[in-house]
């Protein structure tokens, strides 16, 4: 397959921060009992998948590294939350999370490419699934969350909830910012 006819193939998609995004900001969130969707949240990702994006969530997973949880907790979390999506006639695509922090335990401990504001999973997520990052968005609370998509290349969407209102005043020039993930997904379909 020839480069031109490989780049008709990448696909759009729309990568989403979890926590502050998704769902209601809560630290070091991993229990299934204190999952809750941010208004609209599940609207908002049955819009994106009937608009032929892909949904990757993105997210950073430091309470790994901290010893507050496991990745196995990370994982039953998402499981979790892709039942409540089905339910909704929604879904993510893919998850991507980074478990390590630099100040973090044992293996974890370390620098890496992936913990955003670093752009390492969105870069994982192009080549795994065949995304074109020039035609896709970055949606998230944390100016971290836009720095990670706006390093890889993505148009990125500051939202409003989380830590979206502390975070809006260091939003970086021309990066819009919307009241939530609703409002961001309609102007992502939009385009």
């Amino acid at each position: 397959m020839s480069n031109s006819n490989l780049f008709n193939h990448l696909k759009k998609a729309v990568f989403l921060d979890r926590d502050g995004t998704i769902n209601t900001e809560k630290e070091y969130l991993y229990r299934i009992e204190e999952f809750e969707f941010i208004n609209g949240a599940t609207d908002a990702i049955c819009l994106l998948n009937r608009s032929g994006h892909l949904v990757i969530v993105v997210t950073n997973q430091s309470g790994v590294a901290r010893g507050y949880y496991d990745e196995q907790d990370v994982i039953k979390l998402h499981q979790h939350i892709d039942k409540l999506l089905a339910n909704a006639g929604a879904r993510v695509d893919a998850w991507y999370y980074c478990p390590h922090h630099p100040q973090g335990r044992g293996r974890y401990a370390k620098q890496c490419t992936c913990r955003k504001p670093l752009p390492g999973m969105l870069f994982n997520a192009a080549e795994e699934l065949a995304v074109d990052l020039s035609s896709s968005w970055m949606v998230g609370d944390k100016i971290a969350d836009v720095e990670a998509g706006m390093a890889a290349g993505c148009r990125s969407v500051l939202v409003l909830t989380g830590y979206g209102t502390e975070e809006r005043c260091r939003l970086p020039y021309g990066v819009e910012s919307c009241s939530d993930i609703m409002e961001a997904a309609k102007l992502i379909t939009a385009v």
